[in-house]
């Protein structure tokens, strides 16, 4: 897919990371048995439709403005809605105040439910009556299933078998900034030691001194605390307070032998539909994503994406994305939405275009956060442009403030790269653009070696390259 990106000049990057219905009708009369009174017609419903919830803004591609780095909001969405700042400009299912009740108890939608059941219940009791006296006392005319029949087995690798083991290890997140604003996304066990892995988005709220709590689907919650986050990466660890004992982690998969057209299942809480399972295959590998919350102060997460076409909507984020056996094989973080909202609030939801972070390298970034609270970032130590190309990604003539674009010393400056060089290729990899590069380099860890393929003048030519690392979010 074509990814819309933003920026111009950058920093050294990947240098520097990125700080980058009407109500139901009355149900229709039957007709009556021949030779018998007709049903008594029911009095009107009242059509009454019950307003539906506000969710958050979920991200939209932008074009992409000129400017510095960090970048301006990319494409495509989270997986979310409302994040820092609020509705509209951050990324899980959007966090409110929970509203008054109404003096009906649950309000206009069970009130709904309820006038259905009756208009269905006196239509069922007229016809019933009538039937009744045609058939003068005779037995009934339904079929009961044996009670083997609904003892269904659900083998190892159904759908039902693996959710069923999946679920008990999944959580509900609910972030909440100092100001009361927030968001709701998904995150999964890691290990024992209560760390859940999910998407540094839908933590966002709570990394400056907010509220941070995790449910279970058997309605166990936990206060957490946010252990570490990487912004470019869009991981993040959070850590339960007071974790139980009987923590079951998940098994974690491997992302690189994942094949397109691969089962997936997805897990979340898609507008705050908690412990929702949902199912598709994976759509492409190697998806180039830039993705932010489309504000003008948002910095860009950047992946190498597992892309799926499993439902996945806002507050899926951070959710496990699973192959057929159970095991995690992505981290659900973006999607690319229609600009129509959904449930009437305007927010856009799936179009079976969803992207994870691949396992493997979200695997890595977690134990980094676990043992240092800091993200490490694999470097080539020049600036690219990330304005939207075709032919690959261009070494800038300047950097960020007057900087050099090729880092004296750095892994490019090592390797020949100069200024106005076009990189094409990663290892087997091509390199469309620079936000694609930055996407590639992060799938590796520093001191991997590399294959390069760049353009200069007209020539190709090749390179092997030592990545470099840098710390932190800066």
């Amino acid at each position: 897919m074509s990814t819309e990106n933003e920026g111009n000049a950058v920093p050294p990057a990947p240098s520097a990371p990125p700080v980058p219905v009407g109500s139901p009708e009355t149900a229709p009369q039957g007709p009556a048995a021949a030779g018998n009174p007709p049903t008594a017609p029911l009095p009107p419903v009242p059509q009454e439709s019950p307003a539906a919830p506000e969710q958050g803004v979920a991200y939209q591609p932008v074009p992409a403005p000129d400017g510095t780095w960090p970048p301006p909001p990319a494409t495509p969405a989270y997986g979310d809605g409302a994040g820092p700042g609020g509705p509209g400009a951050g990324w899980g299912a959007s966090y409110q105040q929970p509203a008054p009740k109404p003096r009906n108890g649950r309000g206009g939608l069970v009130a709904a439910v309820l006038v259905a059941a009756l208009v269905a219940g006196g239509l069922g009791g007229g016809l019933g009556y009538t039937l009744a006296r045609d058939s003068d006392g005779g037995g009934s005319t339904t079929v009961s299933a044996s009670d083997s029949a609904t003892q269904v087995k659900r083998a190892p690798g159904t759908i039902a078998h693996v959710a069923a083991k999946a679920l008990p290890s999944t959580v509900t997140i609910e972030a909440e900034s100092t100001n009361g604003e927030g968001g709701t996304g998904t995150g999964f066990v890691f290990d024992t030691q209560g760390h859940i892995v999910t998407n540094n988005h839908v933590v966002a709220d709570a990394v400056d001194g907010g509220k941070l709590t995790a449910t279970f689907p058997d309605g166990r919650k936990y206060d957490a605390e946010v252990v570490g986050h990487a912004q470019g990466y869009d991981v993040a660890v959070v850590k339960l307070k007071n974790a139980p004992s009987d923590l079951k982690p998940l098994a974690l998969g491997d992302s690189d032998k994942v094949a397109v057209g691969d089962e997936t299942i997805a897990i979340g809480a898609p507008f705050g539909l908690s412990n929702t399972v949902t199912t598709g295959i994976i759509s492409a590998k190697n998806r180039p994503v830039a993705s932010s919350d489309g504000s003008s102060t948002s910095k860009a997460s950047y992946m190498s994406a597992l892309q799926t076409d499993a439902s996945i909507n806002p507050g899926n984020s951070g959710g496990p994305l699973l192959d057929a056996s159970g095991a995690v094989i992505g981290i659900n973080s973006a999607i690319q939405s229609s600009s129509s909202g959904g449930f009437g609030s305007g927010q856009s939801g799936s179009i079976g275009l969803g992207f994870a972070i691949p396992i493997n390298q979200a695997k890595y970034v977690a134990q980094q956060l676990i043992k240092t609270g800091k993200p490490v970032y694999a470097r080539i130590g020049a600036s690219v442009s990330l304005e939207e190309s075709t032919d690959g990604a261009k070494i800038t003539d300047q950097g960020t403030g007057g900087a050099a674009a090729v880092e004296s010393g750095g892994p490019a400056d090592k390797a020949g790269l100069k200024p106005g060089d076009v990189i094409t290729k990663l290892d087997d990899h091509v390199i469309d653009s620079g936000p694609t590069l930055i996407g590639e380099i992060w799938t590796h860890k520093p001191g991997d070696k590399v294959a390069v393929t760049y353009k200069r003048g007209g020539q190709e030519h090749s390179v092997s390259m030592t990545l470099g690392s840098r710390e932190g979010d800066s």
